[in-house]
C-alpha cells in the first residue's frame, strides 16, 4: 500500500495559525484527523477526554519551532472516524488506537518519534511505549496514574471526583443516551470541575470541543474508550505485567487535580517503567490550557 496516497489536505486549522489539517486513512481502514506544524524531529502530541486536537493550541507553536509537531485526534474523537464498539471493546483499546499512531506516523513518514499525552493520550502513550519501544525515544505523561492502578486503589474519594471513570462503563446505551439529552450542560461541567484555571478553555474551543461532542457517534465512542480501559485494557495490562517502559519518561501532573491529590504519581509509574522523572505543576486537571508557558518549561529541556 502506497500511505502517500492515503494522506489528503484537510485546510487550515481556523484556530493555529501556520497549521495544516490533514485526513490520513490508515491501512486498518481508519481515517484519522491529525493537525501538523513545524519543521524538526518528529512530535506527538495526543489529547484526552473531553478535548481533541485543539487543546495543544497555547504550546504547539513554540514546540513547532524545534519540531514537527503532530497533533492527531484520537479515533472517536474530535474529526476522526467514530467506528462502532464491538463486544469485547477492542476497537477502543489503547493497544489498538496506539497501533493508530503508529500507523499515522508511518503514513507521514516518520518510523521514530517523541510522545507527549495527555489524560486518554497518555493511556494511549504506555500501550505505544510498551508495544512498539524502537518508535518512541522519550514519552510525557500528564495528569495520569497508571489505569489499573487507579482502579485497583479505588476509594469514595476518588469515585466521586472521577465518577465518569463509572458512569461512562455502564452498558450501552445507558450513559449515551443520558448525554446525549443535553451534551453541552455534561461538557461543560466536565471541563468546568476538571480545568482549576477560569477562563483556560476560550468560548470559541469550548464551541469547537461542543461541536464534536455532541455527535452521538462521539458520545458513543468515549463510552466505549472507558469501557475498554475498565475491561480489555485491564486485561492487556496483566497480560503485560513483566514488561517495563524502556525509554525515558517524564510525568506532569496538576497539583490542585484530583490525580495529584489521591496519588504518588512518581511511584505509580516507577513500577511500570524504568526511567521515571517529573512534578507537579500549579494547575489542575489541563496544564498546556492552563499554565501554557510553566508547561512548556517543564517540556522542553526534556524533550530536547
Amino acid at each position: 500500500m502506497n500511505l502517500k496516497n492515503n494522506v489528503v489536505n484537510a485546510g487550515d486549522s481556523p484556530f493555529i495559525s501556520d497549521c495544516a489539517l490533514k485526513d490520513v486513512t490508515l491501512p486498518n481502514g481508519i481515517r484519522l484527523r491529525a493537525a501538523v506544524m513545524g519543521t524538526g524531529r518528529p512530535l506527538v502530541l495526543l489529547h484526552g477526554h473531553p478535548q481533541n486536537y485543539l487543546t495543544w493550541r497555547k504550546i504547539a507553536p513554540e514546540l513547532s519551532r524545534r519540531f514537527t509537531v503532530v497533533m492527531p485526534d484520537l479515533r472517536g474523537y474530535g474529526d476522526s472516524d467514530k467506528p462502532e464498539g464491538d463486544a469485547e471493546h477492542r476497537c477502543y483499546s489503547k493497544k489498538v488506537m496506539a497501533e493508530d499512531i503508529i500507523q499515522l506516523m508511518a503514513a507521514l513518514g516518520y518510523q521514530q518519534f517523541s510522545f507527549v499525552g495527555h489524560d486518554r493520550g497518555g493511556r494511549v502513550g504506555h500501550r505505544l511505549a510498551l508495544d512498539y519501544p524502537d518508535r518512541v525515544d522519550r514519552c510525557v505523561f500528564i495528569d495520569i496514574a497508571p489505569t489499573a492502578t487507579m482502579y485497583a486503589l479505588t476509594d469514595k474519594a476518588f469515585a466521586t471526583r472521577y465518577f465518569w471513570w463509572f458512569f461512562l462503563i455502564q452498558p450501552a446505551p445507558l450513559p449515551e443516551r443520558m448525554i446525549g439529552n443535553d451534551p453541552a450542560f455534561f461538557l461543560q461541567k466536565h471541563i468546568e470541575d476538571q480545568l482549576k484555571t477560569p477562563g483556560a478553555t476560550e468560548p470559541e474551543i469550548f464551541a469547537d470541543y461542543l461541536r464534536c461532542y455532541q455527535n452521538p457517534a462521539m458520545i458513543h465512542a468515549t463510552c466505549e474508550d472507558y469501557r475498554a480501559a475498565a475491561t480489555i485494557d485491564l486485561e492487556d495490562d496483566r497480560a503485560d505485567s513483566n514488561k517495563r517502559i524502556a525509554c525515558p519518561l517524564l510525568l506532569l501532573w496538576g497539583e490542585k487535580g484530583t490525580v495529584g491529590q489521591l496519588y504518588d504519581v512518581i511511584a505509580t509509574w516507577r513500577e511500570k517503567a524504568h526511567d521515571v522523572s517529573g512534578h507537579a505543576l500549579p494547575c489542575g486537571h489541563v496544564p498546556q490550557e492552563e499554565i501554557p508557558e510553566k508547561t512548556l518549561t517543564a517540556l522542553l529541556p526534556f524533550l530536547t
